[in-house]
């Protein structure tokens, strides 16, 4: 009994002492990661001295001479304030969740490496304007610069936990492939139908097409309003009908396939239902000042911390060779201001929620798995060699196979499986996933685009490259103008596929047949209403050409 007392008394002893060296040590820690946010900071690059000044809420308003000082500034800035969730970021853009945390993403690192985010980024690098690239790369120097001389506990606070399971990592120096591969990440949470047509698809294998429309009704347009009630008319509709009885025989593959994006969208944050977003721009008229109001809540879903950064970037003087006096929301992964507003315009986003993803359910060589069918003819698939890095464990070796239509989705959501088929299929098939975002496209360029427009002229300019993911934005100017446009990459569909269900990939009787080019997008400038409105619902009505969705929300 002596002993047990004498072994109690030490163990708390110990526990005691632990508790005050954690409550000593913990803090000196976390102060070693705070950002500095008064004195002088010498940054190796700068063309000249730059300001930050932080308001009473502590958001960073940055002052510099020269456009290449503004955007390094902001990279050093942010990466002091945010910079695990960056690094936690781009680890999810670009598939290497395991590499930073273990073997317990494996799954969802391969399923992100078949997406392919990196490869399209890279893409996209090497397409570039050099404007667009040398803000990126601007960015990139001021975030390394933070980066530089420090330790990981010093860079931020989450560090010093992650060597619980990752003891010798250390972040490596930041890229603009790094801030490319985010937008695609973001157009994963705002995608579209994919999931539907899943639902569709599994539906139909217990209920009828008149049943599942049922459940699935379209907008009440006459009831119900419109982003532009009166958009001008161009072009012939391409909506048709679906087809539903093969792709109802394919329920195995389909749950799988739900199961494995849900699982994506836990770790993303993103992609639940009933989050919405709206925006409204009022003209003069109906104001108390005679000039416009613009408001915008986006309701992206909740991130600790936010998925937003609330910055102030301004050119001082602004010049042509530098022409940013801005303040507004960014995301921590990139320069610029996505919504937000200069000296002479505002704008805002939320989600058009355009149909912009397609599954075709491809014919595979029974003698040949990375053949599919084209047309009556066997077609090799492009094969990528993928290695995925493990903390903690020995590197995984995966091949992406691509299709015409993109990546062949079930070689990562599906181990074995067996249909029910109610007629002939093919004995050997798979889904490939035609998507906006996984073609190169310009949507940064835009982003900067809008930071620079001094009219409705120049923003609609910028807005004609936005690429994915598709927003409703609104606009605003000093001389009492409001305005809306649909961007992106809208599908045009054949007759009889109206991207409510997976369909056959080896005809081309389903394929896109390009996109409705941007003049023909929806737009308003101060239309006679005096105001705009948009909650993720219907933009145009049924008399408009184009299929963008069948899908609205309700608002």
């Amino acid at each position: 009994m002596k002993f047990l007392k004498r072994l109690f008394f030490v163990l708390l002893t110990l526990l005691i002492i632990l508790a005050i060296a954690g409550v000593i040590i913990v803090p000196v820690l976390q102060r070693q990661s705070l950002p500095q946010i008064d004195g002088e900071i010498t940054l190796p690059g700068l063309d000249g001295p730059v300001d930050v000044y932080r308001d009473s809420y502590g958001v960073p308003h940055i002052y510099a001479t020269t456009e290449h000082d503004l955007f390094m500034a902001q990279g050093y800035v942010q990466a002091q304030d945010r910079f695990w969730q960056m690094d936690f970021w781009r680890h999810q853009a670009v598939g290497r969740l395991s590499e930073l945390l273990g073997e317990n993403t494996l799954e969802t690192d391969k399923y992100l490496q078949t997406l392919g985010w990196e490869r399209v980024a890279q893409e996209e690098l090497n397409m570039l304007d050099d404007g667009t690239l040398a803000v990126l790369e601007a960015f990139s120097e001021g975030v390394n610069a933070y980066l530089s001389e420090r330790s990981s506990i010093q860079i931020s606070y989450e560090y010093v936990f992650l060597p619980i399971i990752n003891p010798n990592y250390y972040p490596e120096d930041w890229r603009p492939i790094h801030t490319l591969a985010w937008p695609k990440a973001m157009a994963w949470d705002l995608r579209g139908n994919m999931e539907t047509e899943l639902d569709r698809a599994m539906l139909l294998k217990i209920l009828t097409q008149e049943q599942v429309e049922f459940l699935f009704p379209e907008y009440d347009f006459e009831n119900r309003p419109l982003i532009v009630p009166n958009p001008h008319l161009t072009g012939a509709s391409t909506s048709g009908e679906t087809y539903p009885t093969l792709a109802g025989s394919l329920f195995p593959i389909f749950n799988t396939l739900r199961t494995d994006t849900a699982a994506l969208d836990t770790w993303r944050g993103g992609g639940f239902d009933g989050i919405g977003s709206n925006s409204w721009v009022i003209g003069g008229d109906l104001t108390d000042t005679g000039m416009p109001l613009l408001a915008n809540d986006p309701h992206l879903g909740a991130q600790l911390p936010s998925i937003w950064y609330e910055v102030g970037l301004h050119c001082a003087p602004k010049t042509d060779a530098c022409p940013y006096d801005l303040d507004g929301f960014a995301f921590s992964a990139s320069p610029g201001i996505v919504i937000g507003h200069n000296d002479r315009i505002a704008w805002g986003f939320t989600n058009v929620g355009p149909d912009v993803m397609d599954l075709y359910i491809e014919k595979i060589n029974p003698a040949n798995p990375n053949q599919y069918e084209v047309n009556g003819e066997w077609v090799d698939m492009d094969l990528v060699p993928v290695l995925i890095e493990v903390a903690g464990g020995d590197p995984v070796e995966m091949t992406v196979r691509y299709t015409r239509h993109g990546p062949i989705m079930t070689d990562v959501s599906l181990t074995d499986f067996a249909t029910d088929a109610g007629i002939e299929l093919p004995n050997d098939y798979a889904l490939s996933l035609r998507w906006t975002a996984l073609e190169p496209g310009f949507t940064y360029s835009a982003i900067l685009g809008f930071n620079r427009a001094q009219s409705w002229e120049e923003f609609r300019r910028a807005a004609s490259v936005f690429a994915v993911p598709a927003q409703n934005l609104v606009f605003a100017d000093i001389e009492g103008n409001i305005g809306y446009q649909t961007p992106g990459w809208m599908p045009i569909r054949n007759e009889g596929h109206d991207g409510m269900l997976p369909v056959p990939g080896w005809t081309d009787d389903y394929e896109w047949q390009g996109y409705v080019q941007f003049e023909d997008l929806p737009f308003a400038f101060n239309p006679p209403e005096g105001y705009i409105i948009t909650a993720n619902n219907a933009v145009v009505g049924p008399e408009y050409p184009y299929t963008l969705s069948r899908e609205w929300a309700i608002p």
